[in-house]
């Protein structure tokens, strides 16, 4: 039995809230790669995380990509740029069956200068005298004007971890249930992490360079150059994207939204909000439709 370390007890900073959003999102990876049978079962460990029993990965090789892909994606959220992490499910022929889709653009934005600045504390006395009053057209209107307004109601940014790890396990608890919603998966399937950049953000670019362009179909049309990146897959899933020879942009944000999504849960505790929901891709009813006349095939022949 391994135990997974807990985090920190209060989150109140920027960064804080973004090293919890990875942590969390490792434990769920191999939670749906657990659930989803994309390795075999007894290739993973019991553990507790949240005061709650998770699945985890024990191929070393497995956990270091889990591992680099999270952190890269983290090193794009402390700049501010990303509005959705999403775990995508191939076939074995690449085609996108599922997007397990964490949506994070509800979350605070913050220059990157200030992501290890400290939150406000509503608690401190001094903080809420120097609060400017209240002003809108109401109050300046029709309020006495000698009256000095109340100051704005604001909102809690100090985060208490107990109420969040609370949420967080009814979350990893609806992921765990979601086979018993989602049609079945083809056989060898493989999946990458994906994000999806904001409106605003330029694409991430560096050496080592960490993301590739993701597939068109699973690219926006608003946002044709910088929509969605891919953590690079493994070399077999990669051979097999640069296949075929389609043109991309009649191919453009076609299996964004899939046929069929699913809602997860959303998580909400001060400034960390997040939604999340799980879409199945075209491909999936191919295989279902192929796996079904494939067995009246059989039957009829036999």
């Amino acid at each position: 039995m391994t135990t997974i370390q807990r985090g920190q007890p209060v989150l109140d900073s920027y960064q804080a809230i973004i090293s919890t959003f990875i942590e969390f999102l490792i434990v769920a990876i191999h939670g749906i790669l657990y659930e989803r049978n994309i390795y075999p079962r007894t290739s993973f460990l019991n553990a507790r995380k949240y005061n709650y029993p998770v699945r985890q990965c024990r191929h070393p090789k497995v956990c270091r990509w889990i591992q680099d892909a999270a952190l890269a994606v983290e090193g794009e959220m402390l700049k501010g740029t990303v509005s959705t992490t999403s775990l995508i499910i191939y076939s074995s022929t690449s085609q996108p069956l599922e997007r397990f889709v964490f949506s994070t653009a509800l979350f605070p934005s913050v220059p990157q200068s200030e992501n290890f600045t400290p939150f406000l504390s509503l608690d401190d006395p001094d903080i809420i005298s120097n609060l400017p009053p209240a002003t809108s057209r109401e109050s300046s209107t029709e309020q006495d004007p000698n009256v000095t307004p109340a100051p704005p109601p604001l909102p809690t940014l100090k985060i208490n971890i107990t109420d969040l790890e609370q949420q967080l396990r009814s979350l990893l608890t609806r992921l765990s249930t979601l086979p018993t919603t989602l049609s079945p998966l083809p056989p060898d399937c493989t999946f990458s992490l994906a994000i999806e950049l904001k409106d605003e953000a330029d694409a991430p670019i560096g050496n080592p360079q960490p993301w590739m362009a993701a597939q068109p179909e699973l690219q926006r049309k608003s946002d044709q150059t910088k929509a969605a990146s891919e953590v690079r897959q493994s070399e077999e899933t990669a051979k097999e994207g640069m296949q075929g020879g389609e043109a991309g942009n009649s191919r453009l944000g076609k299996d964004v939204g899939g046929i069929r999504t699913t809602a997860v849960r959303n998580v909400e505790a001060g400034e960390f909000r997040m939604e999340v929901w799980v879409e199945e891709g075209r491909g999936k009813d191919k295989f279902l439709d192929g796996g079904a006349r494939g067995m009246g095939d059989e039957t009829t022949a036999s």
